[in-house]
């Protein structure tokens, strides 16, 4: 399984995306702002391609998934919430979105996480390319 997300609006405190599975357009994304220089807890992950597998996540209590391998980054995963405030390097997920935030953020969770889980217990690969 291969996501994408391509970033569109990049804000001085959130950058919008757009999340597609396969080719496809699934939702919408929010993460910290991009810098040239990383601040910490307010500035998003590098652009890249990385493995994604899916874990147990002790701060949400529950299995989400876990980017590997992010340069200078530990814990970024994937997980529901409006605002930048709400992550901290993390890709946010939401069936809507505005300049700065993206709503429906638990229905566009509970959608992708069974897509994941198949996947994963499938043992296919999944991928996330930010551009």
């Amino acid at each position: 399984m291969k996501l994408n997300v391509i970033r569109q609006i990049l804000g001085d405190e959130a950058t919008i995306g757009e999340m597609f599975i396969d080719g496809a357009h699934f939702c919408f994304t929010c993460e910290d702002a991009v810098r040239s220089k990383k601040i910490k807890g307010v500035t998003a992950i590098p652009a890249g391609t990385y493995k994604v597998i899916m874990t147990f996540s002790n701060h949400f209590q529950k299995v989400l998934p876990l980017l590997v391998d992010v340069p200078n980054y530990e814990g970024v995963r994937i997980h529901s919430g409006n605002t930048a405030a709400d992550t901290e390097g993390c890709i946010l997920v939401g069936l809507t979105h505005t300049d700065t935030e993206v709503q429906q953020s638990r229905d566009a969770m509970a959608q992708l996480m069974p897509k994941l889980n198949d996947a994963f217990h499938n043992n296919e690969e999944i991928t996330l390319e930010i551009a």
